[in-house]
């Protein structure tokens, strides 16, 4: 991770764009190097540009959010994609976590936990606000089978009591730092924790995570 993180801000609102600009302005440790008005605006901001984090809205004329992130993604060298959401775009996060994206925020999140969350993925993490990730599972289980919840528990007894403990914090939205303090672990041990929780269950993201705890009951 570089001293400053580079950020191009994705969004077909010029309101939206100025509103991310001045929360993120005052942060140190980032910098917005340039934003774009829809996806295809984005392809070229980012090859130009060759930023560490992309904020990028869903919903844009000419190219939407999903295309511009599996293109942005397939590339060399790709930077770390955050989706920015409403509740009214919960099923099309799901496609975009499918497309690779890192992290998914509500576009009120507070200005604090929104920096906080850009540090985070840019550091590798993946971030999901905590209503986000009520929605995605919502969307996920709408159609679920009766045999969900017995596969998704069979799964979860693979774990250990305190991987457990980990895997329901990932399902309730909690970030690395939010489980250490709970748990009384170091970030580092949580990121074992995650490492080997996601090796067990066979997944690659946070919200597969998520989605389990839910099926088996977990969730709080």
């Amino acid at each position: 991770m570089t001293d400053t993180i580079r950020i191009v801000l994705v969004d077909d609102d010029p309101l939206v764009r100025a509103g991310l600009r001045l929360i993120l302005g005052g942060a140190p440790s980032l910098s917005v190097v340039e934003e774009a008005s829809d996806g295809q605006a984005a392809l070229e901001v980012v090859a130009r540009q060759r930023p560490d984090v992309v904020l990028m809205d869903i919903r844009m004329p000419r190219l939407d959010g999903l295309a511009a992130t599996a293109e942005i993604l397939a590339r060399p060298d790709a930077p770390r994609v955050i989706v920015l959401t409403t509740f009214d775009s919960d099923d099309m996060v799901l496609r975009a976590l499918q497309a690779g994206a890192s992290g998914f925020l509500l576009k009120d999140t507070p200005p604090d936990q929104m920096v906080a969350a850009i540090v985070a993925v840019d550091a590798g993490e993946t971030i999901l606000s905590p209503s986000v990730v009520a929605q995605v599972v919502a969307v996920a289980t709408r159609a679920a089978g009766d045999t969900r919840g017995d596969e998704a528990r069979a799964q979860l007894t693979q774990l250990t009591e305190r991987e457990r403990e980990v895997a329901v914090a990932i399902g309730q939205g909690k970030a690395n730092a939010d489980i250490a303090a709970e748990l009384y672990m170091s970030v580092a041990t949580v990121k074992a924790y995650v490492t080997r929780i996601f090796y067990k269950l066979g997944v690659d993201n946070r919200v597969q995570v998520a989605i389990r705890v839910h099926d088996a009951g977990l969730a709080q």
